[in-house]
């Protein structure tokens, strides 16, 4: 078993919890028409999450990932990429830096964040609509 968090294109979710869950679940179905390993077919906010949170948390697979990492390393991370989430499952002895980690992430680049491992897992969406001095105002449910 695994850590899990989900980062998300706020555009794409649903705005209350029980529709979100359900679009959740849709979501983790992996039924996209490529491969899940890939950044590339990521929006570009999502990439840019990716591209930070892969310093930290280096992916298993895929074209950006290491092939001479030390499979021991636990910051080593399952990241499953889809066009508008990024699904990634870490492992349980780093799961305090990775929320640390993860969720300032989703804030800083505008994406929405999901807490899959807590039940109800913490959803933050950003607002799409400015705001001055170019804060994003932040839903939060439970």
């Amino acid at each position: 078993m695994s850590f899990d968090m989900m980062v998300f294109e706020s555009s794409a979710a649903p705005r209350d919890q029980s529709s979100f869950m359900e679009w959740y679940a849709q979501q983790t179905e992996w039924t996209e028409d490529h491969s899940y390993d890939d950044p590339g077919v990521s929006s570009p906010a999502l990439q840019r999450w990716f591209a930070e949170m892969a310093e930290r948390f280096p992916p298993l697979n895929g074209p950006a990932a290491n092939p001479d990492a030390d499979p021991d390393n636990p910051n080593l991370t399952d990241h499953c990429i889809g066009r508008t989430v990024i699904y990634t499952a870490f492992r349980w002895s780093v799961a305090e830096e990775a929320h640390a980690t993860m969720r300032p992430l989703a804030i800083k680049h505008g994406v929405g964040f999901f807490h899959a491992s807590e039940d109800p897992g913490e959803i933050l969406i950003p607002s799409t609509g400015p705001l001055p001095s170019g804060k994003k105002r932040w839903w939060q449910f439970w």
